[in-house]
C-alpha cells in the first residue's frame, strides 16, 4: 500500500503515537524519571491547543516542504464526527493536520524530519 492510499485519518492516529513518542523521549533525556512529573510535562507539548501552536509556527515560518504542507491541511480537511470537548473544531482539525503530517512523514521513513521539525517545535513558547 503506498502512502497516498492511507486514509490521512490513520495517517493522524499513528501521528499522534509518533509525536507522542518524541515528547516522551525527550522528557526522558531530560532526566525526568516519575510518571507524574512525565505526565505534567508532556501536557505542555501533546494538547491540541498546542499542537496548533506548533503547527502554525512551522507554517507561518515557511518551514514545511509543499508536500508536508499537502499533508497537513489533508489532515485538517479530513471529515471527523467529533472531537473533545475542552477544544474547539477549528484547534481539533489543525492538530489533526499536524498529526497526518507526523504520520506522513513516519511512513515515508523520513525519521531525519521528524528530529529536525521536533527540534524546532522544543524552541517554541
Amino acid at each position: 500500500m503506498g502512502i497516498n492510499e492511507i486514509n490521512v485519518l490513520s495517517l493522524a492516529y499513528l501521528g499522534d503515537a509518533v509525536y507522542e513518542l518524541k515528547v516522551r523521549e525527550y522528557l526522558i533525556s531530560l532526566g525526568i524519571n516519575k510518571a507524574n512529573k512525565l505526565q505534567n510535562e508532556a501536557m505542555k507539548y501533546v494538547p491540541a491547543k498546542r499542537q496548533c501552536v506548533f503547527i502554525n509556527y512551522l507554517l507561518d515560518n515557511n518551514i514545511l516542504t509543499d508536500e508536508e504542507i499537502d499533508y497537513v491541511k489533508r489532515g485538517r480537511n479530513a471529515s471527523t464526527y467529533s472531537h473533545p470537548k475542552n477544544t474547539d473544531i477549528v484547534t481539533y482539525k489543525w492538530a489533526t493536520g499536524f498529526e497526518c503530517l507526523f504520520g506522513f512523514l513516519y511512513m515515508s521513513n523520513n525519521k531525519d524530519r521528524i528530529e529536525e521539525l521536533f527540534k524546532m517545535i522544543l524552541e517554541v513558547e
